[in-house]
């Protein structure tokens, strides 16, 4: 378990970088600044982060910039990309009507 405060003691302030405004996640449009500035803030796990900015919440869940927010994450925390805690890998779902389901079902038990 991380001592948050003294991890936040350890990194410092935020203070923002030139290039804050790169777009990392484009399905959920979360930008390199907003992960930088949310691990000042005690978010330091990409499953914090995805539930924080939803950054490898959409469509390509995390396939796009996964790599990407693991490394801003571990910079940021001044550790190297392997001691960053991974999220949890889920495949990508669509809804689906019930009736859809129902005639599914239904055809299988003939």
């Amino acid at each position: 378990m991380t001592d948050i405060q003294a991890k936040l003691k350890e990194i410092g302030p935020f203070v923002e970088g030139a290039d804050d405004s790169l777009l990392v996640c484009r399905c959920e449009e979360v930008t390199k600044g907003q992960i930088r500035k949310a691990v000042h803030e005690g978010i330091f796990t990409l499953e914090e982060m995805r539930r924080y900015l939803r950054s490898g919440m959409g469509l390509c869940q995390g396939q796009t910039c996964g790599k990407m927010v693991k490394s801003i994450i571990a910079s940021e925390l001044k550790v190297s990309p392997s001691e960053v805690i991974p999220a949890s890998s889920r495949a990508p779902m669509r809804p689906i009507e019930m009736c859809i389901l129902a005639e599914d079902g239904g055809a299988s038990h003939e």
